[in-house]
């Protein structure tokens, strides 16, 4: 890789991070930033990370192919790395059918958007993209430095790594809450678990590994919660997260769930002190 990811990065929506929660995630050793959403063509909330930072790496997971133009976010790669350099790695993906009324050929469109940033000199080093299913997986790796999963678990890391080989970037997320109360775990989980379920690309997946259709009613079971949202003490969470990197994944992406902004800082040391 030509940026350094680390072990262990953090991953919000742009509303969540802010300098404060940026500069405290880097000084407790977090490797990488994650941006997540659909981050605009033009990444000026990833400039607001990388300002606020020192060192640490800020990646985009994912910047919407088909709400941005391929051209622009190329331009504005070029921009970050000549301010920043080195420290920006470009996440790409095809979005949800359900939110996109001209989804059509996904993995042609994927194709036409890495050729283009070929064409503005984007390295492939220093891009990645979202995958779950086999095809895109093995695109990501004849494509970009790798993969980076959503809404997975570590026997979906295991199946990718077979799938990608060695040598190739897997960066999977998993979201936590730190809270001990199990049916209040469960009931933060469900909360933020909602607008994902509906999603055909996640459950697709999710069936994959062997859920059926009972897991998917009424906000989740506690089967397919339990393994999507780790929950319970940090020494418990980080075993969970730690199940990433031995199934093969090179970085575990982290989200935790239940605060906001600055609030979050205590949770992300809790977890950095057991996962150093």
């Amino acid at each position: 890789m030509a940026v350094e990811l680390g072990r262990f990065g953090v991953w919000h929506q742009p509303h969540k991070w802010g300098p404060e929660l940026a500069a405290g995630v880097e000084q407790l050793g977090y490797g990488t930033l994650w941006l997540g959403g659909s981050p605009t063509a033009d990444l000026r909330d990833a400039e607001v990370l990388l300002a606020s930072t020192a060192a640490v790496t800020v990646g985009t997971s994912i910047v919407n192919m088909w709400k941005a133009d391929a051209a622009e976010v190329a331009a504005s790669y070029h921009r970050l790395e000549e301010d920043h350099p080195g420290r920006f790695l470009l996440g790409v993906g095809i979005g949800h059918r359900e939110h996109t009324g001209e989804y059509k050929t996904p993995y042609e469109t994927i194709v036409d958007y890495l050729d283009a940033l070929d064409e503005a000199k984007v390295p492939v080093e220093r891009r990645a993209l979202a995958a779950l299913g086999p095809r895109v997986l093995k695109l990501s790796a004849a494509r970009t430095a790798g993969a980076l999963p959503y809404l997975t678990t570590p026997e979906h890391t295991r199946q990718a790594r077979s799938l990608l080989g060695d040598g190739v970037l897997l960066a999977p997320e998993h979201k936590v809450v730190l809270e001990t109360d199990v049916e209040i775990a469960r009931s933060i989980a469900r909360d933020y678990l909602a607008g994902y379920l509906v999603l055909s690309n996640y459950t697709s997946n999710l069936r994959r590994l062997g859920f059926e259709d009972d897991d998917f009613a009424n906000g989740g079971s506690d089967r397919l919660v339990d393994a999507l949202v780790l929950h319970g003490t940090a020494v418990e969470i980080a075993e969970g997260l730690t199940a990433h990197l031995e199934a093969g994944a090179d970085q575990i992406v982290v989200q935790q769930l239940g605060k906001e902004g600055p609030d979050l800082l205590p949770g992300y040391e809790a977890l950095a002190t057991v996962l150093r």
